[in-house]
């Protein structure tokens, strides 16, 4: 009596073990998928904090619009104010189009994991059915035939105990079974969750690009009515006139600064005995090749030069090459360099100027956003913004100016 006490504690001794080892399997299995999905959702996360900030920005800027005293602003005022809510439209359509590139990785990985589940549960369920056909084979009679068949009571005993883990891997194939499917389960529902919150996002990404397009129209609204008032139209072009001086002079400094950082770090170098030639020194300063790429592709719609007013007829010269192209475009660097101004102004609008060295800079205007800061050393070809039609500008293009020495050239001459 107490040997088959003490066989039945085994038995449920060895099948809480048993039990314990698949449950301590699937915890660390389902740990280790945690893990590995939470870095792909700390991204996701992370840019769902950017758009809240943005969407906090938006609403405040849309307070000023709705402001008594918008209203009483100059046209000018007003434009750089809109001129604000574009960009950051332009902003909060970069972070939804990165986080649907996030959820697209996310589906790849959580279909991936339903391909997985489904096999471990069509395995586990081929291993059921084959244990099923041979219980109907065999039966119950034949486990009583295994301990009938003893030849004494100790092999009686081993007997039962045998049948007893045979009753106990009959119980694991089928809670490993139930485990797959349960697995199988949780993963569909998981991808289906993901995928909703995609199609969230693309949804959200509509409704951005909607309201991009009436920004863009209400902006151009403005533009179009200060050029057609005479007085207005010439007060436009003064300032205009004034931020390109402003601008201009702003440039020779930065790269009169420049070079006297770099004439520093060429004296530390020779000092140090340093014989291996630099295109990189301290501060992110880059020595350009001079000869420059297109910094963005279309066709030039205005060219360098003194030309003619259409409206007034007075003669202005237009210090750099307008190129047309859809907004949001890329912008990229025309060549190598240091980044120097990453600014805004209200005739400019969104601006970078880079230094290549030997006196040659280039500048990229009208952006609808700025991927780069002061300092930044930049690649030829590498992008810095995207096209926008941000102060004054009658519709998207890329405004393109390169300088020598202080004096702004013809741009074609070094594309």
């Amino acid at each position: 009596m107490n040997n088959k006490r003490f066989v039945r504690i085994m038995a449920i001794v060895l099948a809480f073990v048993m039990l314990l080892s698949v449950a301590m399997i699937a915890i660390s299995a389902l740990t280790g998928a945690s893990a590995s999905a939470r870095v792909t959702q700390a991204q996701i996360d992370a840019l769902r904090r950017d758009r809240d900030e943005l969407a906090r920005q938006r609403r405040e800027i849309q307070s000023r619009i709705n402001a008594i005293e918008f209203e009483h602003m100059t046209e000018l005022s007003k434009k750089e104010i809109l001129d604000e809510r574009i960009i950051n439209t332009g902003l909060e359509i970069e972070n939804v189009v990165s986080t649907i590139a996030y959820f697209d990785l996310l589906i790849r990985e959580k279909e991936y994991e339903v391909y997985l589940a489904q096999d471990r549960e069509n395995t586990q369920l081929e291993k059921y059915r084959t244990r099923v056909r041979n219980m109907e084979e065999n039966g119950v009679i034949s486990y009583l035939e295994i301990i009938f068949d003893s030849t004494s009571f100790p092999d009686m005993l081993a007997r039962i105990d045998a049948v007893a883990d045979i009753m106990r891997a009959d119980e694991a194939v089928y809670n490993d079974l139930i485990m797959a499917r349960n697995e199988t389960e949780a993963a569909k529902e998981s991808l289906e969750h993901t995928r909703t919150e995609m199609d969230e996002e693309k949804a959200r990404l509509e409704e951005r690009e909607a309201e991009l397009l009436e920004q863009l129209q209400e902006a151009q609204e403005i533009i179009l009515r200060l050029e057609a008032s005479m007085e207005t139209e010439r007060e436009l072009h003064a300032q205009m006139r004034e931020d390109e001086r402003n601008v201009q002079a702003e440039i020779n400094r930065q790269v009169a600064a420049l070079a006297r950082q770099q004439e520093a770090e060429r004296q530390r170098r020779l000092r140090e005995q340093q014989q291996r030639q630099q295109r990189q020194t301290g501060g992110g300063t880059v020595v350009g090749s001079g000869q420059l790429v297109w910094p963005v592709s279309g066709s030039v719609t205005s060219n360098f030069g003194v030309r003619r007013h259409p409206v007034f007829g007075d003669m202005r010269f237009h210090g750099g090459i307008d190129i047309g192209a859809n907004h949001g475009t890329s912008v990229v660097a025309a060549d190598s360099g240091s980044v120097i101004i990453s600014s805004y102004n209200s005739s400019y609008g969104n601006y970078i100027v880079i230094s290549h060295g030997n006196g040659m800079t280039t500048l990229y205007a009208h952006l609808s956003t700025r991927s780069v800061s002061v300092g930044d050393a930049v690649s030829r070809g590498q992008q810095i913004g995207r096209v926008g039609s941000t102060g004054v500008s009658t519709g998207p293009h890329l405004h393109f100016e390169v300088s020598v020495n202080g004096t702004r050239v013809n741009p074609r001459a070094h594309l």
